[in-house]
């Protein structure tokens, strides 16, 4: 499926099948990107893709509605808040406003989930988005992707990361 820019939804072979949630997360950064491109009303757009989209397009049929709704409102809500936070760990060089619209709403979904659905754990939230990157993107977006959530996980949910990663490396037990 092409997007009006050119991008595309990436096949739908590569979605697992039984993802609700991976489903409602490729919806939602194209809803984040219709809205921004045709400055189209939240309501509207929630309503043609709950509405229609997720009857007739296949990739998003079993899509996790609920879940879809709570990141793409939440994300519409709390935009003044999410936008500053991927800019603080944005690389040097890198501006928010300058960067492509579906890397954008990546993003921003992902620091969504990051910073208010604690019922999603850090790496999966990462590693979705990171997947979804790939979808759409073939150079060092995903990377991006990967860093800046990182970043984001690491600072908002540290005890997600703890001590676990930092003792592989440690001195072995006796």
């Amino acid at each position: 499926m092409d997007l009006e820019d050119g991008h595309e939804a990436g096949p739908v072979a590569d979605l697992p099948e039984g993802q609700p949630r991976t489903r409602a997360r490729l919806a939602a950064v194209q809803a984040l990107y219709q809205m921004e491109m045709t400055q189209r009303d939240l309501s509207l757009v929630l309503q043609e893709f709950l509405g229609r989209r997720f009857e007739t397009v296949e990739i998003y049929a079993g899509a996790d509605r609920q879940f879809f709704r709570d990141v793409v409102e939440g994300v519409a809500r709390g935009q003044a808040k999410i936008d500053p936070e991927i800019a603080g760990h944005l690389a040097s060089g890198w501006k928010l406003s300058r960067i492509d619209s579906i890397l954008r709403a990546i993003l921003r979904l992902g620091v969504y989930e990051l910073t208010e659905r604690a019922d999603v754990p850090a790496r999966a939230a990462i590693n979705e988005y990171v997947e979804i990157a790939k979808d759409f993107f073939g150079g060092e977006e995903p990377g991006v992707v990967n860093g800046v959530l990182d970043r984001v996980a690491r600072t908002r949910r540290p005890g997600e990361f703890g001590r676990k990663s930092a003792g592989k490396s440690g001195p072995a037990k006796r």
